[in-house]
């Protein structure tokens, strides 16, 4: 038996044309008589606020709304979802996930398998929480609806968008659409990111690790000991792509009496991930617990089944047909077993190896969110989360009016512990999943079961790291045990990360600014949050690495003021030195020195030759009893070290970039230009670029970071809310939303939160439009 997709067979194939019927036509329906009506009312910068006297017309509002402004990127990721980029952009060319691109063909083998396992129609069957509810359901049609309402109205070959305007692969969606994409939303750290890994197309790197969504998000839940007037406060910045269907969309969604919810909704999904309502505020980060394992099968002799207990159970055969863009039909052959998709890696003939995906048939998470919207206080947001279980990969942090601050790590996570692991663990087919590989031909590996988890095979949340304070909770994509310093969280078991693990720059700079607000040393005056002190401590650009290391480099300039590169070259580094004694440490738009640290600190862990490994330029290690403080400080003296610092120095004098280069001259999104600084460096509001420093002093555009940030304040009046979306509402290069908080974003300033009638109807930008089916 193979277990590598077979040749492409050419086959011939009968294309049946998508058809939506809309029930509507372009003259207004009256309110009365339509399926669906909603009212949509756009305030500055674009920002809808839609509402409807039921789930169906806020589904619609919604769905015509964000047609509006980025229906293009929605119609290419319905074409990835059905397997169908090989036929319209070349099986060669990479796809549209802007976190684990792949090839086309790759791609279209991937979401087939997905689509034919029938997987999304078997948890449309069931009720909820396993299925989904009544009150999402009617919010998918509509959402649906609406964007079909939108493209029927306006005509393919009349969008705004020239990205996809006339284009053939742009047509009606349907709610298995959108379906389809919660289910890949709640698999993006998990199988979604292995599609090579599971089809064989694309032939997976086998010789390094197993590539992961860089790590992302920063979040604050500040209770009523952390805050100036004892209210609940909230800081969301999450780290998600700046392109693609991953990006956030700013929306309030309003049903009178039942829901009233504004914050960041992700591309394609009718809810908001992160919020607030009248009296709650959460936010997400990326956690790094386990969300799948992978079990070593033990092949049977003829190969075509695997053996559990001593009995042979077969190989499940999936044939997958991808149509290319010559008409031609490539056909491949997937297996699958009792854990999940047979891998197209590590296996010789007497074993195999087979993923199994915490995530693989979770829809839940929608539905967790919409009732996280309705809670009135953290205890019933608690409850949300306990009575859906659904949170991917992410770790929850909320606030609520009463100054309660919680912090769960409530995601979906295999039910494995630390002795199940130990005992049955076995070797990994490819670096990179060695983390979690279990005997798979013994029922006593498989996954165990929690009574108080929604489904069979994850830890339920009895078992899941929680906190709940009165002063505050924070995660930079740190593990769970420095919440908060004052009670660290341990004694849970490894799949959920390690505790006593060093903090990186990033998660130690945000206990750091905190600290420093409590204690009224930031000079932002007196102790304690208020709306406006949080907005100022998030946007300070602290970089980190450069405070911790400052006085060592000088000590290294000063001794070594000519050291010599890697290749052989004595550099003059005393203006450099001389920069970077000047720099204030903040990654400012005119932050001058904030480059060339980056290029200095970044090849600071690198290799010093082809066979030596990277080496720690801490001076003071990691020390578990000291998180906060250590590692810290340079080794000023290693040869290193010094080479480092010659030779980005070297880079910039060869190339005649100045020293003082600044973020605003270096990096730019759209042509603007963008303070921050790098993940590894410490930077708390992030930015990252796919690529190095070029010669000509410019980064590739940025393409990561921060991306919606909101500071809100619960007070008995109602929320006040400060927020910006960094890449702006439209991807549609030729919208008047394209880049507008961008611009906002590059100024340090911020969007002021219009959530009350009052506030809305007060917008002299306001503008009213009511749509229906």
């Amino acid at each position: 038996m193979k277990l590598r997709p077979r040749p492409a067979a050419l086959i011939a194939l009968v294309l049946l044309a998508f058809t939506v019927t809309l029930t509507g036509t372009n003259a207004p329906a009256a309110a009365d008589d339509a399926r669906y009506s909603a009212t949509i009312r756009r305030t500055e910068y674009g920002i809808p606020h839609i509402s409807a006297k039921d789930y169906g017309g806020l589904g619609f509002g919604y769905g015509y709304a964000f047609a509006q402004d980025n229906l293009c990127v929605l119609a290419s990721w319905a074409v990835t979802l059905r397997g169908e980029r090989s036929r319209y952009f070349g099986a060669t060319a990479k796809s549209d996930d802007p976190v684990s691109p792949v090839t086309n063909l790759a791609s279209d083998v991937y979401y087939k398998s997905v689509a034919d396992s029938g997987v999304v129609r078997r948890l449309l069957a069931r009720p909820a929480p396993v299925g989904p509810s009544d009150e999402l359901r009617r919010l998918v049609d509509g959402y649906a609806a609406g964007y079909n309402r939108y493209l029927a109205d306006t005509g393919v070959a009349n969008l705004p968008d020239p990205t996809c305007r006339g284009k053939a692969w742009v047509g009606p969606i349907t709610a298995m659409d959108i379906w389809n994409n919660l289910l890949d939303l709640n698999r993006m750290v998990g199988s979604s990111q292995l599609k090579e890994a599971i089809t064989g197309v694309g032939e997976p790197e086998t010789e390094g690790p197993v590539k992961r969504p860089a790590a992302g998000s920063n979040g604050w839940a500040l209770g009523r000991e952390a805050t100036r007037d004892g209210h609940g406060m909230l800081l969301a910045d999450p780290h998600f792509p700046w392109n693609g269907i991953r990006r956030f969309y700013q929306v309030q969604l309003t049903i009178p009496g039942v829901l009233d919810v504004s914050g960041g909704s992700l591309y394609g999904t009718p809810v908001v991930q992160i919020g607030h309502n009248a009296s709650v505020a959460w936010t997400h980060t990326v956690s790094h617990a386990q969300r799948f394992t992978v079990y070593r099968l033990k092949l049977a002799g003829d190969r075509t089944s695997y053996l559990v207990d001593g009995r042979a159970e077969p190989l499940g055969r999936q044939e997958v047909e991808v149509t290319l863009q010559d008409g031609t039909v490539a056909g491949h052959t997937l297996y699958t077993s009792r854990y999940g998709p047979v891998l197209a890696v590590g296996h010789t003939d007497a074993v195999a190896y087979a993923l199994g995906d915490a995530n693989a048939a979770n829809l839940r998470a929608a539905d967790e969110w919409l009732a996280m919207a309705k809670a009135k206080d953290v205890t019933q947001l608690r409850a949300a989360q306990d009575a859906h279980q659904g949170m991917s990969f992410v770790h929850t942090l909320a606030t609520d009016a009463g100054g309660t601050a919680y912090f769960a790590d409530s995601s979906v996570v295999p039910n494995v512990t630390d002795a199940q692991a130990r005992r049955c663990a076995k070797p990994s087919p490819i670096p990179g999943l060695d983390a979690y590989v279990l005997d798979g031909s013994t029922s006593t590996c498989l996954w165990g079961k929690d009574r108080d988890a929604v489904v069979p095979g994850i830890f339920g949340p009895a078992n899941q790291p929680r906190l709940t304070r009165a002063d505050y909770v924070a995660n930079s994509n740190n593990t769970f045990w420095m919440t908060n310093p004052s009670e660290p969280l341990t004694g849970f078991q490894r799949a959920w990360g390690m505790a006593g693990t060093e903090l990186e720059p990033r998660p130690r700079v945000s206990l750091d600014m905190i600290d420093r607000r409590l204690s009224g040393t930031d000079g932002l005056g007196t102790p304690g949050f208020t709306l406006d002190t949080l907005q100022a401590t998030a946007y300070a650009k602290r970089n980190y690495s450069f405070e911790l290391m400052r006085s060592d480099l000088l000590k290294l300039c000063r001794s070594h003021p000519e050291p010599t590169a890697s290749d052989g070259t004595r550099v003059n580094v005393r203006e450099a030195c001389g920069t970077l004694r000047d720099w204030d440490g903040r990654a400012t738009l005119d932050g001058q020195g904030a480059i060339l640290w980056r290029e200095f600190f970044t090849r600071l862990g690198r290799p010093t030759g082809p066979e030596e490994p990277g080496f720690s330029p801490w001076r003071v290690p990691f020390d578990s009893a000291h998180p906060l403080t250590t590692p810290r400080g340079l080794k000023h003296d290693h040869p290193a070290v010094r080479q480092a610092l010659a030779d980005a120095v070297l880079f910039f004098q060869a190339n005649h970039i100045p020293l003082m280069l600044t973020p605003g001259q270096a990096q730019r999104y759209s042509s603007i230009p963008l303070p921050g600084c790098t993940e590894g460096e410490g930077c708390f509001d992030r930015v990252r670029m796919r690529g190095q420093l070029g010669a000509d002093g410019r980064y590739p555009e940025v393409d990561t970071g921060s991306s919606f940030m909101m500071a809100v304040e619960l007070t008995p009046d109602g929320p006040h809310a400060r927020t910006v979306l960094t890449y702006s509402q439209s991807a549609n290069p030729a919208s008047p939303h394209h880049t507008d908080q961008t611009v906002v974003f590059s100024r340090g300033q911020w969007v002021t939160g219009r959530f009350t009638e009052a506030e809305i109807a007060a917008d002299p930008h306001l503008r009213t439009t009511t749509v229906h089916e």
